[in-house]
């Protein structure tokens, strides 16, 4: 497992030095990767965006978990279908560049999150718009594929029942009738004499599954309504319905097959639009808490550190060591911190700013 922290440290002379040990340090035990996280220069103004970063992780769970359902993958074949910008999500944070056609610099910050918010909102509105037309679709088809399934007495007769095995004239008609197997022999002895008209040695056995059988009888149609009133069931059949229904299952099994691929692509294009929007957010929120907490002019540098998590607490370690003249009060204070401040990330406080991105978003059960 992974662990990938975004941190800033100010551009002093002794925290730029300081980088330069981490560097060296980690080229040297090999625990980690560090890389610049660059950040352009943004408008400061006052900004809340505490509600949109929860309100995107949830909107990208939502849309992961629909494409899994639709896609039918388990979480390893997921992962090769959300991508960001063509990429997974470590190599497009490892090389984030921030996307100044879709959020321009030129606007002040609460416009920035005004723009990621009505982009995302965008997104869930239509993905519960079409999930909806989706799922009804293919809800439609299963309800039919499962009358194509189950006992005699509800499945589809088509595969089963040919047209020279039913006669209809106009005094003649045949009926289907579903006789369990155990009384076979009481059909064969008895069914010409359940009515009057019934055309002697009519009866043929058409299919059997493991509990009944279904038989054919001719009879006149005026003896119908006696006939039906006997101890076995009696099918209703319809030539002309039955291929119907057959016509409006394979015309919804078309149309679901050119919905998947529709809605796939959207799911795809648009996740990507909502990583790419959750790693901005990253970015804005890093910057706005390097101007609360070293100050204006814009003066700091951010950083991308990628470890394992077995190295993490040398790293966390290593890092307090390094920047632990930026606030030297972190160590006492980091487990009774619980108000929201520039660096506290899950009730975590360090003398240097940090942010976790969660590379398990992804996974779901």
């Amino acid at each position: 497992m992974t662990d990938l922290w975004l941190i800033s440290v100010p551009l002093d002379k002794t925290s730029s030095t300081n980088v330069e040990k981490l560097k060296r340090t980690i080229a040297k035990t090999n625990q980690a990767s560090c890389s610049k996280f660059s950040i352009p220069d943004l408008k400061v103004a006052p900004v809340c965006y505490q509600g949109l970063k929860t309100f995107v992780l949830f909107v990208i769970k939502k849309t992961c978990q629909c494409m899994k359902e639709v896609m039918e993958q388990s979480n390893d074949k997921m992962l090769e279908n959300t991508l960001a910008n063509g990429v997974d999500l470590m190599k497009y944070v490892t090389r984030f560049q921030w996307d100044k056609a879709k959020y321009s610099t030129s606007l002040p910050l609460s416009a920035l999150t005004e723009v990621i918010s009505k982009e995302v909102t965008l997104v869930e509105t239509e993905l519960k718009s079409r999930s909806a037309a989706y799922n009804s679709l293919k809800s439609s088809l299963q309800n039919l594929e499962l009358k194509h399934q189950g006992t005699l007495q509800t499945r589809s007769l088509n595969d089963i029942i040919r047209k020279e095995d039913l006669v209809v004239s106009e005094y003649l008609t045949t009926l289907l009738v579903i006789v369990n197997k155990g009384s076979y022999e009481q059909w064969e002895r008895t069914y010409e004499s359940l009515s009057d008209f019934v055309v002697p040695r009519s009866s043929r056995r058409l299919y059997e599954d493991m509990d009944a059988g279904i038989f054919s009888v001719t009879l006149f149609k005026r003896a119908v309504s006696q006939f039906k009133a006997n101890v076995f069931t009696v099918r209703e059949y319809c030539v002309e319905l039955e291929e119907q229904k057959l016509r409006d299952m394979k015309q919804l099994s078309a149309r679901k097959k050119e919905q998947y691929g529709i809605f796939v692509r959207w799911l795809k294009v648009n996740f990507t639009q909502l990583l790419v929007a959750w790693i901005h957010i990253k970015a804005l929120r890093v910057f706005v808490e390097s101007v609360l907490r070293y100050g204006l002019p814009v003066n700091f540098q951010a950083l991308l550190l990628q470890t394992d998590k077995k190295c993490s607490k040398k790293m966390r370690e290593e890092l307090e060591s390094l920047f632990m003249h930026l606030d030297p009060a972190a160590m006492t204070s980091k487990t009774d911190l619980s108000c929201d401040i520039p660096g506290l990330s899950q009730q975590e406080y360090f003398s240097y700013i940090s942010f976790h991105i969660n590379t398990t978003v992804l996974e779901l059960s």
